[in-house]
């Protein structure tokens, strides 16, 4: 076991690339000993070569090409580009202050950088404010110009901080060959409340007001979005619509029943939800590779334990929702978007019931093409356990758990996009950053060795830069922009360790490798010295 230790610390040294400090009590110790002896018993010797060797299985093919060579003469194979997806969110861009921390941020996304897809933000509430304001070109208020004149603290509390016009980005990613994911289409948390101030008849309205049914627009006493809004709202809000739906049965008021009682809200939710993907697909049709259709609606179909419930509305943790609306959204987007967009379901809840809603949603007509899986570490205490051996944090606390639940969920036959990563820094100090390279190192190795993994997306890859309620340690860079440990162990393992860069000799005509699958430059001089390439895929 000590072997295996240290052989990772002489790697997380050089992937940390960085010069010790003089720590107050631990000057000089190893990377071995920043993880308990507990952790390595989890990330063992075993585990590590079954990982290695899940990935030689998994994540490379054989590929043979015809090449004008002569038998013996070297060919040269570099590797282009990942068929594999490595993402981030880019919710930060041109946000960060500076011209400077700006380019740095953009570096990371295309050649050069970690990321070649990235996730980019079509959150409903915010791109479109007011009914058919669209928020897809920008103004003034989504330039760098703009976002440079205010500090960090103005910029956390505009209203579209992490929200920017979403056209502009894409256009910036195109440019560098970057994939492009919309995120997201339908979500309940991301629904205008324009929706019911608008769309809701005043007599219906009184009525819901006198059920005791809080509004989405009422914050319910906390700040609203872009003013400080924080993660565990979405908690409270979620408790005071329970308790309100309980009320409910009391009074006799089911979902039909209430549903009766309000059914111009009722028949405009369902319209206006319809609008939504269409306007979208309208202007962003052909833009995006693929989608987050519908975001985080487990829990909701886990309640109703079906995707065609045929109610008219569902009491939803997000409040009164239009019924069966994860289908409806899905069976929407199949008509408003080409064949060839890829449709993904997103959820944190990667449990049992995330596997039936998207079996069931199958059975019902829609299409799902990719599964998001979701995997958030936001309290810094759970990173330590993780250090000290904790296995239940989360659903990444060992390789074999990790293992089990993708096994889970590959069993909808679809491919897994480990879609929303946030794994925290137990703190601000050098040895919590080395820290969070080891288990960043460990947990993306047993994501990327699984068969039906696709891809990884970061969230938060700015120390800071979330929102609140999220960790200010889960970045990648620092506040000031500068490369964590986590981010070259990724720089490691993405453009070094899981690249294919080898000279091979011909033979026959054709020159055989294996290799990781993506784009290949073969190179070569032919039988009169000329120099020749060909651009391949091994697949």
């Amino acid at each position: 076991m000590l072997g295996k230790k240290m052989a990772f610390a002489a790697v997380l040294t050089a992937v940390c690339n960085l010069p010790r400090p003089a720590l107050a009590d631990d000057a000089g110790v190893p990377a071995r000993d920043l993880m308990s002896d507990a952790y390595w018993a989890i990330w063992s010797d075993a585990e590590q070569a079954r990982i290695d060797a899940d990935i030689e299985q998994n994540r490379k093919a054989d590929g043979s090409f015809e090449v004008d060579a002569p038998d013996g003469a070297e060919v040269k194979v570099e590797q282009l580009t990942h068929a594999f997806r490595f993402g981030a969110h880019i919710f930060n861009f041109n946000q960060l202050g500076s011209t400077k921390d700006n380019d740095a941020y953009k570096a990371s996304y295309g050649k050069g950088g970690l990321f070649n897809q990235a996730t980019v933000s079509f959150y409903w509430f915010d791109h479109e404010p007011t009914p058919g304001a669209f928020r897809f070109g920008g103004d003034y208020s989504d330039t760098e110009r703009y976002w440079n004149s205010l500090s960090r603290e103005e910029a956390m509390r505009e209203r579209y901080w992490r929200r920017p016009a979403p056209g502009p980005v894409i256009d910036f990613l195109r440019a560098k060959d970057v994939a492009v994911h919309g995120h997201i289409l339908i979500w309940g948390n991301a629904k205008p409340y324009w929706i019911y101030d608008w769309y809701c008849p005043e007599n219906e309205k009184r009525f819901i007001d006198e059920l005791g049914i809080p509004r989405h627009s009422d914050y319910l006493g906390w700040e609203p979005a872009g003013q400080n809004w924080n993660m565990g709202f979405m908690g409270k809000w979620a408790e005071a619509w329970r308790k309100s739906y309980r009320g409910l049965k009391e009074k006799g008021l089911d979902e039909k029943a209430l549903a009766e009682k309000i059914p111009v809200f009722t028949a405009n939710m369902r319209k206006i939800f319809r609008k939504r993907v269409f306007d979208v697909a309208s202007v962003y049709a052909e833009a995006a590779d693929s989608w987050d259709i519908v975001n985080e609606s487990a829990g909701d179909f886990a309640k109703y334990g079906k995707a065609r419930s045929g109610l008219p509305i569902w009491f939803s943790w997000y409040g009164i929702m239009p019924g069966d609306y994860p289908l409806h959204a899905l069976l929407d987007a199949k008509e408003a978007f080409p064949a060839t967009t890829k449709f993904v379901i997103n959820d944190s809840n990667i449990k049992p019931y995330f596997l039936a809603q998207v079996n069931d949603l199958e059975k019902e007509g829609a299409r799902i093409d990719i599964v998001g899986c979701q995997m958030h570490i936001f309290n810094t205490n759970d990173c330590t356990r993780l250090v000290n051996g904790a296995t239940n944090v989360q659903w990444v606390g060992s390789p074999q758990i990790i293992r089990d639940r993708l096994d889970m969920m590959a069993k909808t036959g679809r491919p897994l996009h480990v879609s929303e990563v946030t794994i925290a820094a137990p703190g601000e100090d050098q040895k919590s950053r080395e820290i969070q390279a080891v288990l960043v190192r460990n947990i993306y190795r047993a994501w990327f060795s699984h068969p039906s993994t696709m891809g990884i997306t970061w969230w938060n890859t700015v120390d800071g830069a979330g929102v609140a309620g999220e960790p200010l340690v889960s970045g990648l860079f620092t506040r000031d922009m500068e490369k964590k440990p986590a981010y070259n162990a990724l720089d490691q393992l993405i453009n070094h360790e899981w690249r294919t860069n080898i000279d091979v000799p011909a033979k026959g005509g054709k020159v055989s490798f294996r290799g990781f699958r993506g784009r290949y430059r073969l190179s070569w001089k032919s039988a009169d010295g000329r120099e020749q390439s060909k651009i391949c895929d091994v697949r």
